[in-house]
């Protein structure tokens, strides 16, 4: 079998996080619409992760939070998103690079993405500059609880979910 020089397998996971950059760009910059909310699942100690020291002490390994009804100051770059979620009624501003992420799920729609996260010093896909995305203003939500508080409270996709498992693409 041919060796990928391409690296199919890295295209394929930048283009699906930048669905996801996207998604989050626009819900910074409309809020969320109808139903839609997400489940982002995070290794909460990678490379660029910023939390407290009490919440890396309940989350050591990956950690699951929500947008939903109460988070503010979503703010979306190019490599990463900062959000205001409040844990056990104390607030927290978290720091999570796309490149962390293992998963997201958006339970109004049944629709999924899993990543396997970037490994350090991986080249970026197509060794081209990515689109800037501009940081957006601060949208507050305080209706409802936001941010999970046991990793236990992720939603599993229900079947016939739409889920894309970037996993299988892999070169095992």
């Amino acid at each position: 079998m041919a060796t990928d020089l391409i690296r199919y397998d890295v295209l394929a996971r930048d283009a699906l996080r930048g669905v996801l950059r996207q998604v989050l760009t626009d819900a910074a910059e409309h809020g969320l619409p109808g139903e839609h909310h997400f489940f982002i699942t995070f290794l909460s100690t990678a490379e660029g992760v910023k939390l407290s020291p009490r919440l890396l002490v309940q989350y050591p390994q990956e950690m699951t939070v929500i947008l939903q009804h109460q988070f503010w100051d979503l703010v979306v770059t190019e490599d990463r998103f900062e959000v205001g979620l409040s844990f056990g009624g104390i607030p927290e501003r978290l720091v999570v690079p796309f490149a962390s992420i293992k998963s997201f799920f958006d339970p109004s729609v049944e629709f999924g993405l899993q990543f396997e996260p970037s490994l350090p010093g991986e080249v970026p896909a197509a060794n081209q500059p990515a689109a800037s995305v501009p940081a957006s203003p601060a949208v507050p939500r305080d209706d409802a609880p936001a941010a999970s508080e046991t990793p236990a409270e992720q939603p599993k996709p229900s079947e016939g979910a739409e889920v894309v498992r970037l996993d299988r693409f892999r070169k095992k």
